[in-house]
Order: structure tokens, then C-alpha cells, then sequence
């Protein structure tokens, strides 16, 4: 009984030995709004597991909020943006991309999205510049010896700060316009013949006309757009390391991309070994609603329930329009719940309820939910696959018409236009997608795919965390593509070489040819003579 005590005892010393050998002290350059919240899902499991966590957070920022994450460290600091410009910018953002940026081509995101981006980068530049020239903040950072530094590629900044404390760093990241920095410093390869391009709103499978457009939107986004203002990132980049250096180059440093997205939403393209897609990685089981909201649910009978919700970052729409959307939800026998923050339309119907905030998770995964009326978002579309959910896609901006003209090539969702919706148009999907079994079975056939994984993502995204600091980077998965120039990965050079050898050897020969050839007549000439 003794020595079986004693063999408990030393194995939860081993245990307790080993787990404190994994874990590391991370820090945090982090990103707003619904980036965060993925951010933040890891970050509290990377405590749970025993790490340290420290968040930079600037004084502008709008959703990282300590007091809602008392498990992680914070380390808060002036800055020379304020916090109320930041909302009125990302709420401007959002207005104009959803209601007054052209949605037929690509080329028509400019001149209004350039100027976005532009301003996107200016604040970020500022930013940057506030954190790493303040010395009492970066002397601190220095002397504490992190292991590794973790950041949402969207927002710069982070890998200069990695480069500055001589750290390995890894990157979440949903996309960059285009994928022109998962491209251009990831070494990501994506195949415009069959790969949508990002803000093209184009799906898998496409038409010979598709695939011109989409060659456009890579011309544009390559040539053309610009996420940073690359001149002024890559003087302000080296003139801060000290080295003639470029943007593109300290992003392509890092050890591991953590892609949040997966194959139950992309299509698939070629992949490397440091990038690991983690999409879905903040869905968990749904918790019991509150008992009032349970009771509506529950008084919806056979008929089930539609969950409508556009989002964090839309808190009101024009009169007209939510008046046509509330007349459409009033024409089902579904029982509704609704996130809307603005006047309550004169048309809403008594089987709906408007709330200020929903517990999304928790109603999707409700058994009695029969649809999901969304706008797209990437957290939104993985909470839908995780359930089952069949959606009503009504994008705005960004990647949300990306992401829902996925869930429509797949079969789990229908797209409207929400500039040109009528109520008849969102009543007409309503019962398309409810009443026909195809999208649901289409949307479980995504459930069954997003669930049948070898290792849950967040696990996943854990598991390159801790190896990164285990070895100290991850040079070994890096592509050695990293090494080369542009010609040189595009092998332009040996292209060169060898039509250089094809056109020598042509000349040699032909020179030859040309001298055996004036032997012979010269032969010839001598023998009439003769």
C-alpha cells in the first residue's frame, strides 16, 4: 500500500515536473473586434496549460478589455491616437465598404478602399512608432526574457518587435487583401486557375469568365492595391533595426502561420509545412439559454426558431431597410430572435423579438434552430458548421462575401444582395433554405467534415505555439524559398541561362553550318576552276 502511495506521489511529481518544463512566457501584439476574440480563445487556453501571458495593449484600443480577462497579463501604454478616432474610423469603415464601395469587380474597390486602407495603415505606423520608441516599455519587454511573441498578421507591428527582442514569433490570421502578404512574404502559393482570390466573392469551380475576373483581382491586388503603405513601413522598418531592410521581408520571418479557416470552408490549394489552418477553433459546445429566451424557443413548437444577427460591428440600419426585413420575418411561422440595436420597425411581427445582444453559439446550437440569417463573418460561418446550421447570407464587407459565397458553392446557404434586398427576397430565401432538405443536409455533411479531425484546431494552435518555443523557432518548416529573390524563386534566372545555352549552341551551329557550307563552295570553285 506503501510503495503504491509513494508511485502516486512521483508520478504527479514527474507530471508536475515535465508540464513546468513546457511552459514559456508569451507575448501578445494583438488585433480589435472579432480578432481578438480569437486571439483571446488561445491566449486563455495557453493560461489554462501553465503559461504566462502578457498583452500589449494600447490605451486606444476598443476591445481589449483586462477587466473581462483577469488571467492574462496586460502591459498598457500611451499612445498618440485616441480611442474615440479609432471607433469613428471603424465605424466609417464599415459604412462605406457595406453601402457605397461597387461590388461588380475588384477594380471597383478603388479609389474608397485604398483611401480606407491607407488611413488603416497610417494607424497602425503610428502606433507601432508609439510602442517601440517608448524605452521605459521596451526595456521592460526586454528584461523579461519572453519566448515567444503572437500577433494577428492584420495588424504590423508585432514582427518588429519580435525582431527587436530577438524573439521567434507566429501569426494568427484570417487574410490580407488579395492574400498578397501570404503570398508575397508567407511563400504561400495560390493558383489563380483555382484558387477564388480573396474579395473577389468568387466560389470554387469557376467558369472560364470567372477565372478572368479572378486573374484581374490578382492583378489588382498585386500591382495595383496596397494593405501598408510600403515605402513608409519598410524606411520606418529599417531605419528602427538599424539595416536596410523591407516590410515584406520581417513579415516572411515568421515561424508559424495559423490560417483561421479550414477545408470545411476553403477550397483547397497548395499548403507548407509552417502553416496550419485552425478555422473554428473558438467553437465549443452550446450552453442552456437564459429561461426567458429558453420559454420564446421553446414556444416556437415544430416550427423552430431563426437566429438573425449581423454582427458586432452593426449596430443599426436605414428605417427602410430594417422595416423590409422585419415585414419578411413576420411572413414565417418560425419564431424569431433578432440582434438589432436601432427603432424597433413598424412592421415587426409578433413571432419576433429584438434583442441588443444574443448568445449566438448557444442558439445555434439549440435543436429547435432551423436557420441563421448572418452576415458572413468567419466566426459566425464556423459556429453555423459546428451545429449544422443552414444560412441566409447578407454580406457587408470585408471577407463576408467571400465567406458566404463559399457556404452557396457548398450547397449550405443562399446570398443576398442587402443593397438591393427586398422583403420578398429574404422571405423567399427564408423558406428556400427552411423548407428545402438539401441545405440542411448539405450544412451537416460540413458539421460531420469540421468535427472529424485528427486533433480539435485550438488544440492545434496550441500544439505550434509551445513547439516554437520548445525549439526556439521553426526554421525547419520554413520553405527555403525564404532564401531566394524574386527572379530566382521564379526561376527567371535559369530560364535565362538556359535559353542563353539553347541560343549559343543555335549560334554555334549555325556559324558552323555557315563555315563548312563556304568550305564547300569554296571547294567547289576551286575544282570548276582547276
Amino acid at each position: 500500500m506503501m510503495w503504491g502511495w509513494m508511485s502516486v506521489l512521483l508520478l504527479l511529481q514527474m507530471s508536475s515536473y515535465f508540464r513546468s518544463g513546457y511552459c514559456g512566457k508569451v507575448l501578445v501584439w494583438p488585433m480589435e473586434f472579432s480578432h481578438w476574440m480569437n486571439l483571446k480563445i488561445i491566449l486563455d487556453e495557453l493560461v489554462q496549460r501553465g503559461h504566462e501571458v502578457t498583452v500589449l495593449r494600447p490605451e486606444s484600443s476598443i476591445s481589449v478589455d483586462p477587466q473581462k480577462s483577469p488571467s492574462l497579463k496586460f502591459e498598457s501604454y500611451h499612445t498618440s491616437v485616441n480611442k474615440d478616432d479609432l471607433e469613428k474610423y471603424f465605424n466609417r469603415l464599415v459604412d462605406i465598404w457595406t453601402y457605397e464601395i461597387p461590388r461588380d469587380t475588384c477594380l471597383s474597390y478603388s479609389p474608397l478602399l485604398q483611401n480606407l486602407m491607407d488611413e488603416y495603415s497610417d494607424y497602425f505606423l503610428s502606433l507601432c512608432k508609439d510602442t517601440v520608441t517608448n524605452k521605459q516599455l521596451m526595456t521592460k519587454l526586454q528584461n523579461s526574457k519572453f519566448d515567444v511573441l503572437f500577433s494577428d498578421a492584420i495588424g504590423p507591428c508585432g514582427e518588429l518587435i519580435a525582431e527587436l527582442l530577438q524573439i521567434p514569433f507566429l501569426y494568427s490570421l484570417r487574410f490580407t487583401p488579395g492574400y498578397t502578404m501570404e503570398k508575397y512574404s508567407g511563400g504561400f502559393t495560390l493558383p489563380p486557375s483555382y484558387v477564388p482570390m480573396i474579395l473577389s466573392g468568387l466560389g470554387g469551380q469557376m467558369t472560364f469568365m470567372e477565372r478572368v475576373k479572378n486573374m484581374i483581382c490578382m492583378f489588382y491586388f498585386d500591382f495595383w492595391f496596397q494593405t501598408f503603405n510600403e515605402k513608409k513601413w519598410d524606411q520606418f522598418y529599417s531605419e528602427t533595426l538599424g539595416k536596410p531592410t523591407t516590410f515584406a521581408e520581417t513579415v516572411g520571418k515568421a515561424q508559424m502561420w495559423l490560417i483561421r479557416s479550414y477545408w470545411d470552408m476553403e477550397f483547397p490549394n497548395p499548403t507548407l509545412p509552417n502553416v496550419d489552418y485552425v478555422g473554428g477553433l473558438h467553437c465549443k459546445p452550446a450552453k442552456p439559454l437564459p429561461k426567458e429566451m429558453e420559454d420564446f424557443v421553446q414556444s416556437s413548437g415544430e416550427h423552430g426558431v431563426v437566429v438573425f444577427t449581423l454582427g458586432s460591428m452593426v449596430r443599426d440600419m436605414i428605417e427602410e431597410k430594417a422595416n423590409a426585413i422585419a415585414w419578411a420575418l413576420a411572413q414565417i411561422p418560425q419564431k424569431v430572435l433578432w440582434r438589432f440595436d436601432g427603432k424597433t420597425p413598424d412592421t415587426l411581427g409578433p413571432n419576433t423579438r429584438v434583442y441588443k445582444w444574443l448568445p449566438q453559439n448557444d442558439l445555434l446550437g439549440h435543436p429547435k434552430t432551423k436557420a441563421f440569417v448572418t452576415h458572413g463573418g468567419a466566426n459566425g460561418i464556423y459556429e453555423a458548421i459546428h451545429f449544422g446550421i443552414p444560412m441566409i447570407g447578407l454580406p457587408l464587407f470585408g471577407d463576408q462575401h467571400d465567406n458566404i459565397a463559399y457556404m452557396v458553392a457548398k450547397g449550405a446557404a443562399v446570398a443576398l444582395n442587402i443593397r438591393t434586398m427586398s422583403g420578398s427576397d429574404l422571405l423567399n430565401a427564408l423558406k428556400a433554405v427552411i423548407d428545402n432538405p438539401s441545405y440542411k443536409e448539405n450544412a451537416m455533411w460540413l458539421s460531420t467534415i469540421h468535427h472529424d479531425q485528427p486533433l480539435k484546431p485550438l488544440d492545434r494552435a496550441i500544439f505550434w505555439i509551445e513547439f516554437v518555443m520548445r525549439h526556439k523557432g521553426a526554421k525547419h518548416l520554413r520553405p527555403l524559398a525564404y532564401n531566394l529573390s524574386w527572379y530566382q524563386y521564379h526561376s527567371l534566372d535559369v530560364v535565362g541561362f538556359l535559353l542563353a545555352c539553347v541560343a549559343a549552341i543555335a549560334f554555334l551551329a549555325i556559324k558552323s553550318c555557315s563555315f563548312i557550307y563556304q568550305k564547300f563552295i569554296k571547294m567547289g570553285n576551286k575544282m570548276k576552276n582547276e
